[in-house]
């Protein structure tokens, strides 16, 4: 990180501390309440007013060694989230979140967004993320490997700005579409008719003992239009963020495309799996209307008992607590067993984007609800390229 950055996120954090610390005797006054709960929060008597401020560091060590025919891979060391926020309620309607990367070398937006809470649920204006897989509806925070699978690195919109909504009806269903410029990373949209939709429903047809036996199945879609000119691109790299991208399709001409993305999940005590199917149709006449595809399938185990923890406000998977914590009592924490098997074709016509398949092994140690530790052993397997086998440590912390 270069001294600007830095400069820039410490005089954020320094404003934002700056604003909880002025609102401290105003707290007192009116009986508000502090508490800790994995992040600073003051929240009125009332519950009508309520202010979290906090952020996270996700430190990855890379170890890796591949065949002559993928270039590019080395060993390293890199700050793979950053973040700083301050989100909150305020008048029991108005949400609003302001959350920063400093981790690529400036001040990039993730969300920032203000929202209106319904009692059906809640408009959101700004720039976050659309309303698509579980995958990657599952924070960062909280998703068992280093980066997500394949398919998802490829297809997943990500964020972008707009106007979204979302609602829930009671433990069993939820539902969300938006529609949203592209944007870059400070939430400028990138072209007048550069423009998506896309819309998710979670269904579960099991959800019992809260969470420790559940059954997820949901649907995800997103159109994106092009305005005249623009181009496409799909491409990713292996499960590791330190490695390059072998697989990319290049830019391509072209209108439109469509991404459609099955999900099905289940807990069933301390054993846990999810999958997902994603594919691309293209609109491009000149490419001869590509079609690219991927899924990915993963599960995991905790050998301390716990289960992976699901949240039906948003149908996605949520932060694991251990059923004691390190250093506390004679803790030691949770611990988790985690495969994933993942594979993403971007070749089709005159597209020879590459072929790809991940096969992932990680172990995870939660400290406490905030702090884990990841071992993940990636080999990836690029068609005509050859194999790299790349093993991660990382540090995850949030607060």
């Amino acid at each position: 990180m270069n001294r600007r950055v830095v400069r820039d996120a410490t005089r954020m954090a320094a404003v934002l501390l700056l604003g909880f610390l002025t609102l401290a005797p105003a707290a007192q006054a009116e009986d508000w309440k502090w508490k800790w709960s994995n992040g600073f929060k003051l929240d009125s008597e009332d519950s009508s007013f309520k202010l979290k401020f906090g952020g996270r560091i996700m430190a990855d060590y890379l170890f890796a060694s591949g065949d002559d025919g993928l270039s590019g891979i080395e060993d390293g060391f890199n700050f793979r989230r950053a973040r700083f926020f301050f989100s909150g309620t305020l008048y029991d309607r108005i949400t609003f979140k302001a959350q920063y990367d400093f981790a690529g070398g400036d001040a990039d937006f993730n969300d920032v967004y203000i929202g209106i809470k319904q009692d059906w649920g809640e408009v959101r204006f700004g720039h976050f993320r659309e309303h698509y897989s579980l995958e990657a509806q599952t924070s960062s925070k909280y998703i068992p490997f280093l980066e997500r699978a394949l398919p998802i690195l490829a297809f997943d919109p990500g964020r972008n700005s707009g106007v979204g909504v979302h609602g829930k009806s009671g433990d069993k269903f939820n539902w969300g579409v938006g529609v949203y410029y592209d944007a870059d990373s400070f939430g400028v949209s990138t072209g007048e008719d550069n423009i998506n939709i896309t819309g998710r429903v979670a269904f579960r047809p099991l959800y019992e003992d809260k969470g420790k036996r559940l059954v997820h199945v949901g649907f995800s879609a997103t159109q994106r239009d092009r305005e005249d000119g623009a181009t496409l691109r799909f491409r990713a790299r292996p499960e590791a963020r330190n490695a390059p991208r072998f697989i990319d399709t290049g830019s391509f001409a072209a209108d439109s495309v469509t991404i459609l993305d099955l999900e099905l999940a289940g807990v069933f005590g301390p054993f846990w799996f999810q999958t997902e199917f994603l594919q691309a149709d293209v609109d491009a006449s000149g490419s001869g209307d590509p079609e690219f595809s991927g899924f990915y399938v993963q599960a995991g185990y905790y050998l301390t008992g716990e289960h992976r923890r699901y949240k039906t406000s948003s149908g996605a998977f949520d932060r694991q607590k251990p059923k004691s914590n390190f250093g506390q009592d004679g803790g030691k924490g949770a611990w988790e067993i985690a495969f994933r098997y993942s594979t993403l074709d971007l070749n089709d016509g005159v597209i020879a984007g590459g072929e790809q398949d991940d096969i992932s092994v990680g172990l995870n140690w939660y400290l406490n609800p905030a702090t884990r530790l990841m071992i993940n052993y990636v080999r990836a397997d690029v068609e005509e390229l050859g194999e790299a086998d790349l093993l991660g440590v990382a540090w995850r912390i949030d607060f």
